[in-house]
């Protein structure tokens, strides 16, 4: 795809008329972050960036070093759509962000997920992911009141979801956005849209637009979307399987047609890197107490760390081949849910599998019984230990990780381990509607 050019955007923003242009970023969380300007400073803007203060931001900076330069990345000029209609059109672009020296700020997702490809790069390889993203329609922001009683692949009649779904994808293919498929999810009001792979910081930019804009899509429909991992007890949270796969050009460095699962050398050693560093990596793309109210036995959701071809309770599934489908040849990472920070997300899933790599990780055989039929005994037997079972346990894993460490650099690192410790502390003493109701009549 040819690169736009500052000429491109000044062009497009004058064709269309565009009075607004949104300067997007992300905080450390994986909340979306902006501010707007006119067209007068747009040209500026590309060449230097606009200056703002960071010292209010999520893991940004100090009050003392707040100064922050948001400098636009012209391959990411869009117009959103649901402003086009307007006589005033609204623009957007994603911004790396720098120090006023003119250095990288490395507080910055976006330049932590840059670093990790530079460092595949390096080995001669182009990170693709494709996730596939589940998320809940419910009537309103304040109690999760489905809007319909369908499952899976339903198509339920006199559904609005189907029009809510349908105008999503447009919207998303009309930001240049491509999205494979879409479908009614397990749970009812629960649907998932899946994306078309690409590299890993198109898609990370692609992700945060698509939460905004089914959220978006969801309010002028007068209903509410949430990508909160369990929003509901006793029926499916929401995950985010992740596929992935290293080329090398135009070559898949995972296909091996020789063997016996069609995964190379490199495809092997990237799986098992990712199954030996799960732990690790729990934190960053399940970073919410209410992630592992998803991450339990029995409810479709990967909590066991072993790998498989046809196995859906397995951490890590490897798709059977197809003849000619080559470049097809992935793996699926299936415990991280859409309520992280994708940025994030895809820099410790890559680490953990450069690791592997590098270190001629060996991957055991897979798991082609259902685990969640097996005993713990037999678990134990077959060497197939468990995710962390909350927040507190990954954190604690996580503090102690070189590989996220590393892959985090210091400033990220330091400030996610702080923010999620105060979390849970806030959370642990708080008294729930479980206990209230299980213990106020007894004790």
């Amino acid at each position: 795809m040819a690169k736009k050019t500052k000429a491109d955007i000044l062009k497009a923003v004058k064709e269309h008329k565009i009075k607004f242009i949104r300067l997007w970023f992300t905080d450390v969380l994986g909340f979306l972050k902006g501010f707007a300007i006119t067209p007068d400073e747009l040209e500026g803007a590309i060449e230097e960036g606009m200056g703002f203060d960071g010292s209010s931001i999520e893991g940004f900076a100090r009050i003392e070093e707040s100064d922050m330069i948001a400098r636009p990345d012209p391959d990411t000029f869009a117009i959103l759509p649901w402003r086009s209609g307007e006589e005033h059109g609204v623009a957007r672009m994603f911004c790396d962000i720098y120090e006023p020296t003119g250095k990288p700020f490395e507080g910055d997702p976006r330049f932590v997920l840059k670093r990790n490809l530079a460092r595949a790069a390096k080995k001669g390889f182009t990170y693709y992911v494709g996730p596939e993203l589940e998320y809940f329609y419910f009537s309103n922001p304040t109690a999760p009141q489905p809007l319909d009683q369908g499952g899976y692949f339903d198509l339920v009649p006199l559904d609005v979801a189907q029009d809510l779904r349908r105008d999503t994808i447009l919207t998303m293919q009309a930001l240049g956005i491509k999205v494979e498929y879409s479908h009614h999810e397990v749970a009812p009001s629960q649907h998932e849209i899946d994306l078309r792979y690409t590299d890993a910081l198109t898609m990370a930019d692609n992700v945060m637009t698509y939460r905004l804009v089914v959220k978006e899509v969801a309010r002028l429909h007068g209903v509410y979307a949430t990508f909160m991992p369990k929003p509901i007890f006793g029926i499916n949270g929401s995950g985010m399987h992740v596929h992935q796969s290293l080329f090398k050009g135009q070559r898949n460095a995972f296909f091996d047609i020789k063997d016996k699962y069609h995964l190379s050398e490199t495809g092997k050693a990237y799986t098992a890197g990712l199954l030996k560093h799960a732990p690790e990596i729990t934190a960053i793309t399940s970073q919410w107490i209410n992630s592992y109210k998803r991450l339990v036995p029995g409810y479709e959701a990967p909590v066991y760390i072993c790998w498989a071809q046809m196995n859906r309770s397995a951490l890590i599934r490897v798709p059977m081949y197809k003849p000619g489908k080559e470049k097809a040849t992935r793996i699926e990472y299936r415990s991280p849910d859409p309520a992280c920070n994708p940025y994030l997300a895809f820099s410790v899933m890559l680490a953990a599998g450069l690791e592997g790599i590098e270190k001629k990780y060996k991957l055991a055989g897979p798991a082609n019984d259902n685990i969640y039929h097996m005993t713990g005994e037999e678990r134990t037997t077959s060497c197939i230990n468990s995710l962390p079972e909350d927040l507190f346990e990954a954190v604690k894993i996580a503090e102690e990780s070189k590989l996220v460490k590393d892959c985090l650099g210091n400033k990220v690192f330091e400030y996610f381990i702080r923010n999620k410790k105060l979390e849970w502390d806030e959370y642990k003493a708080q008294v729930s509607q479980y206990e209230v109701n299980k213990y106020l009549p007894i004790l």
